[in-house]
């Protein structure tokens, strides 16, 4: 049995995805048939939000779903800009690998707007399966790179450029496969893509430091699984997406803006997974 079974069904989520799904099914979860309920998006209207990875994928589901509800949002991208309408501001040439992206958003951005909320979202995830026998080392660098460090770049621009609003936040869009937990649930019989798992378990440790550096500052830090979405970064698992629950990028997107908005200074630094609300553990 997985490590992560022994937790407190109702604080940690369930490790086992197909199971997690058939029992907010069964038991008819509002998360999952009554989510548009739940969520108060108008919370996010007049926020100014900056989306790291807009132009595709989630990152673009939860841009337009920001802009429907009113929010300012700031979308940065390496090229393309996202095909959104009502955009605040678009920021090209923003690429987190680049040790200068957090200076040259801001000085794109200016000095007198403040950010109420920064979502790093941009990603990477190799399409080949590693095992022991077939790692891939220069794409288990560029993930960790571009999915762990790349958010510290960003963050620290904002932070220590002083453009960070009161009481705003920090969101982190990670991966249930950055629990270590859960490794011998998910992981049981391979595959086992270690740049992935390695490169999502540094973006948690990342969150849960800026948590407490950034506490004094009164700034919140939320570390999140945003679910199963059905995108192209994930479409070498399209064989699974029905028995385990994945959704479209859309609903995705506002599971991950109804976090957001759960966020408070008493939960800054907890890994959540945004299917259920519950805590992922470490």
């Amino acid at each position: 049995m997985g490590c992560g079974h022994s937790r407190r069904s109702d604080v940690y989520s369930d490790p086992d995805q197909p199971n997690r799904f058939k029992a907010m099914q069964d038991a008819k979860a509002d998360r999952l048939l009554k989510l548009e309920e739940l969520y108060e998006g108008k919370k996010l209207e007049g926020k100014y939000v900056i989306v790291t990875g807009s132009n595709r994928g989630l990152g673009l589901a939860i841009t337009k779903e920001l802009v429907s509800q009113g929010a300012n949002v700031i979308a940065t991208c390496r090229t393309s800009a996202p095909d959104v309408e009502g955009l605040f501001k678009v920021v090209k040439g923003i690429d987190v690998t680049d040790n200068k992206c957090g200076d040259k958003l801001v000085k794109e951005l200016g000095s007198e707007q403040k950010i109420d909320i920064v979502i790093n979202n941009a990603g990477y995830f190799m399409v080949e399966k590693e095992t022991i026998e077939n790692p891939n080392f220069a794409e288990e660098l560029k993930m960790i790179d571009i999915c762990a460090v790349g958010m510290l770049r960003v963050t620290s621009g904002l932070v220590k450029n002083d453009l960070m609003a009161k009481d705003s936040k920090v969101v982190l869009i990670t991966s249930q496969g950055g629990s270590i937990a859960w490794r011998d649930t998910q992981n049981a019989g391979g595959p086992y893509d270690y740049g992935h798992h390695m490169s999502k378990a540094a973006a948690n440790m990342l969150g849960k430091l800026l948590s407490i550096e950034l506490k004094e500052k009164k700034i919140m830090v939320s570390i999140l699984h945003p679910g199963f979405n059905k995108t192209d970064m994930t479409k070498k698992y399209e064989h699974i997406w029905e028995i385990e629950g994945a959704v479209d990028a859309s609903v995705g997107a506002k599971r991950v803006c109804h976090e957001i908005n759960l966020m408070t200074m008493a939960t800054t630094g907890q890994f959540i997974n945004c299917e259920d609300g519950k805590q992922i553990p470490w």
